[in-house]
């Protein structure tokens, strides 16, 4: 029989193993961050970018022309754009996961369930009709606070729908999926109503995209990030009830109601805020988690940081690929859905539910 001190050394290697995960995508990621400094229509050194940033950092003064050139691309276009590819990888990652535990289904992510759509159908609503939910709102704030209020109509359908008896996991699935196309065909058609100019707006929105990334708006991703992970971690432990039944959850004094709506109420206001600056970039918050959970298992303690981490490495990466795909780069959505097609069907046809435990 294992003595208790066997148990507890066993125990450690366990936890160790998820914080080595934790500790080596964080690494990654931050390599990857000089990945994405460096490639780009002007090509600059992988080494020479990080130089460029700790040089800007530190004060030193960029001497010839050159030298400023690469300083201002580096500075003024290309950190922002990290930063906000590691904030909005971190948010959809984090809002994946905790959709997932949530809704007890390894296929929910804010796109899937329809969370995405219902906030770009807001955003549309700010960029061609001009309107705002809220009176006296205008330009980024209107379009932030529209994206908000309706994603949360796929998140309150969501909920409704989980209250029935006999309701099954991939039903609820299945009724984002319905909202979002519900969504996406409204946005549609606001879309042939729009003049040329808000055209292309709603269209960079649709297809999702880093490129507007500034300092003036980075920060608010930078927010919706932290806010979203905390607030999630501090229930991580009570999701970790709610995935084996919402009977279970109650006789341990845990309100599965209340935590389900608390979580979809976090996952709606950080993908809005995400939608709102960087329209819809799908797959990420599916992706990111169940690749996540391979490695380290389904506690939300461990996972919920881990797909965080994870997320901010997979979408660094891929709008690296973006950037440097096609002759003037492409939207960083198309690559992100290029991904996370293929791999969204592979989990249709092979759902391993060992993970999942």
């Amino acid at each position: 029989m294992e003595s208790y001190g066997d148990m507890r050394s066993t125990y450690r290697r366990y936890i160790s193993k998820k914080v080595l995960f934790i500790i080596i995508c964080t690494v990654l990621a931050f390599l990857a961050i000089g990945l994405a400094l460096s490639v780009g229509q002007y090509g600059i050194g992988f080494f020479e970018s990080y130089q460029i940033l700790f040089d800007h950092i530190l004060g030193v003064v960029p001497e010839g022309r050159e030298a400023i050139t690469k300083d201002r691309i580096i500075w003024e276009m290309r950190v922002p754009r990290a930063i906000a590819a590691v904030a909005v990888g971190a948010t959809l990652g984090v809002c994946g996961a905790a959709m997932q535990s949530a809704l007890k289904n390894p296929l929910a992510d804010p796109y899937t369930t329809g969370i995405s759509s219902g906030a770009s159908l807001g955003a549309a609503i700010a960029l061609i009709m001009g309107v705002s939910i809220i009176p006296f709102l205008a330009n980024e704030a209107a379009l932030v606070v529209n994206a908000f209020i309706f994603s949360l109509i796929p998140a309150t359908i969501i909920t409704l729908v989980a209250k029935y008896k006999n309701v099954t996991p991939t039903s609820m699935i299945l009724t984002g999926i319905a909202v979002m196309y519900v969504f996406s065909a409204t946005t549609a058609l606001l879309m042939f109503t729009a003049d040329s100019e808000a055209l292309a707006e709603v269209y960079i929105w649709t297809v999702g995209t880093l490129g507007k990334a500034t300092w003036d708006n980075v920060g608010f991703l930078i927010a919706a990030a932290i806010v979203s992970l905390l607030a999630l971690l501090v229930v991580a432990k009570r999701l970790n009830i709610l995935v084996l039944s919402d009977t279970c959850a109650i006789s341990m004094g845990v309100n599965a109601k209340r935590l389900r709506t608390f979580t979809l109420g976090v996952v709606a206001l950080g993908t809005s805020v995400v939608v709102g600056f960087t329209g819809t970039i799908g797959f990420v918050g599916l992706v990111a988690p169940h690749m996540v959970r391979m490695f380290i298992g389904s506690d939300n303690r461990y996972l919920i940081p881990a797909s965080a981490t994870f997320g901010a490495l997979l979408l660094i990466v891929a709008d690296s690929i973006s950037k440097i795909a096609g002759p003037t780069g492409l939207p960083v959505g198309v690559i992100t859905a290029i991904i996370g097609g293929p791999l969204f069907i592979i989990l249709l046809m092979r759902q391993r539910k060992s993970i999942w435990s």
